[in-house]
């Protein structure tokens, strides 16, 4: 009875404040203000309280009312109402349907529950997240959407989500992600035999997959090309399939037509998973013998004609034992509104005619121009295994003699100039091996672990759900 009456106090205590426009130095105030109509002024139309008569000096409405109680603190009806209609405006977006309104509001309302009793933890445990460690975590979410924060927040806010709101929704997420890894992701334990188990069934597993050798020719397609010149492309690119098919050599034919960056290398693009390709090229690769050569295939990048060197199963390639490593630094130009393709490859260019004639030093214009994390060491992207990198940057990269700088590469991330440090041959570590199944298995548990605590942190919650009418 004692734990019943001190709740009615509180929730008493909530409503009294709001009912004489208690400021926001008031804790309530601080725990309702996610909430769209925390003052008189902010909500002329707010729904009267059903149940409570408020005092004659009031205009006769009150601000909210309570929908649960969840511990010491409430979510209000506004804030349920605003929850609801956030996820909408986002799922129509997206072109999701929409949930039955009933179902929707069901489960939003258990989510908000449960997130309310696990920042309530939060709180307790005293996790926090500073105003400087917020504005950087925001510039990375912009800087992924390839946005500056300013084209963020202008985003979020013709959406119909203030900023200041999406802004304070991040720092709960990462509240939220630093009270798991203590909780749960700390507490997690992978055994020996475990990690012993899963590198069986890898092997077992790798008997099955393919390993491709390849070599290629690629045609390009200017940016921005006319009808016209997409059809000349198209053109080359049959010239090159007809020659091929009647007995020219494909390296020959790659350094004198190729486009791509390995062209001087006879379009050698070496060994790569199946499942690391695209899929286009996965198709028709798997119907060939080694020797063969693919049709021309068309992607956004330009016309392909492809050659299936050799294979092997995985298992195959994890029997070789040795796997050459590169020590390489680069220098990133990202696309963005303001820096074209043109312009980031020109000014790559320029950066490379100033190391071919010594007037600068690579680690000194990383740190200059770069756009990539690496900057801060001098563009030093450490020893690289096979794979570490997207397929366009390694084959420049291998391509290259130690102290060799490439030409401008193209990849998803943008252009980079790439300079070859040393090379050295290792044993794949069978401790590399046993930490990259440790760290899978740890992915594995996760998500169950993570289910089983927040169902905990509910379950020990004290939740009272009001009726409408109170």
């Amino acid at each position: 009875m004692r734990n019943a009456s001190m709740h009615q106090l509180k929730i008493a205590t909530v409503l009294l404040c709001a009912i004489s426009g208690a400021t926001t130095s008031s804790v309530w105030a601080q725990q309702a203000a996610p909430a769209p109509a925390a003052t008189p002024a902010a909500a002329p139309a707010a729904t009267p309280v059903k149940g409570f008569t408020p005092p004659a000096s009031s205009s006769g409405q009150t601000i909210d009312s309570i929908a649960v109680v969840v511990n010491d603190d409430v979510i209000t009806r506004n804030e349920v109402a605003a929850r609801i209609k956030s996820v909408e405006q986002r799922m129509k977006a997206q072109n999701v349907p929409l949930p039955d309104p009933a179902d929707l509001r069901r489960q939003l309302l258990e989510r908000m529950i449960v997130e309310r009793a696990q920042m309530q933890l939060a709180k307790e445990m005293g996790v926090r997240v500073d105003d400087l460690t917020l504005d950087r975590a925001i510039g990375r979410i912009a800087e992924q959407q390839k946005m500056t924060v300013q084209d963020l927040r202008n985003q979020m806010e013709k959406e119909g989500t203030p900023f200041a709101t999406f802004r304070e929704e991040i720092r709960d997420e990462i509240i939220m992600q630093r009270l798991r890894e203590h909780e749960v992701d700390a507490k997690i334990q992978i055994s020996d035999s475990e990690v012993d188990n899963f590198l069986e069934a890898e092997k077992a597993a790798a008997s099955e997959q393919v390993e491709l050798n390849l070599a290629q020719i690629l045609v390009r397609i200017p940016e921005n090309s006319s009808p016209e010149q997409i059809a000349a492309r198209r053109a080359r690119a049959e010239e090159v399939s007809r020659q091929l098919r009647t007995g020219a050599d494909f390296a020959k034919m790659a350094a004198s037509y190729s486009d791509a960056s390995d062209a001087l290398s006879g379009g050698d693009i070496g060994w790569r998973n199946s499942d690391r390709l695209p899929p286009l090229f996965t198709e028709q690769l798997l119907k060939l013998k080694p020797g063969q050569i693919t049709p021309i295939i068309k992607s956004n990048t330009g016309f392909h004609i492809l050659k299936l060197v050799d294979r092997r199963s995985a298992a195959e390639a994890q029997a070789v034992a040795a796997v050459q490593q590169t020590h390489a630094r680069h220098i990133l130009l990202k696309i963005t509104p303001t820096l074209s393709a043109a312009e980031a490859k020109r000014k790559l260019l320029e950066l490379k005619e100033r190391l071919d004639n010594k007037a600068a030093k690579f680690e000194d214009l990383a740190r200059l121009f770069s756009n990539d994390g690496s900057a801060a060491k001098g563009g030093d992207l450490g020893w690289l295994y096979p794979g570490d990198t997207v397929p366009e940057f390694e084959t420049a990269m291998n391509a290259l003699k130690p102290g060799e700088v490439s030409e401008p590469i193209e990849s998803s991330f943008g252009f980079h100039l790439i300079e070859v440090l040393e090379r050295k041959s290792d044993d794949v570590s069978k401790e590399k091996q046993r930490s990259a199944a440790r760290n899978a298995l740890r992915e594995r548990k996760q998500e169950e672990a993570t289910e089983n605590w927040a169902r905990e942190v509910r379950d020990r919650a004290y939740v009272e759900f009001r009726p409408d009418d109170q």
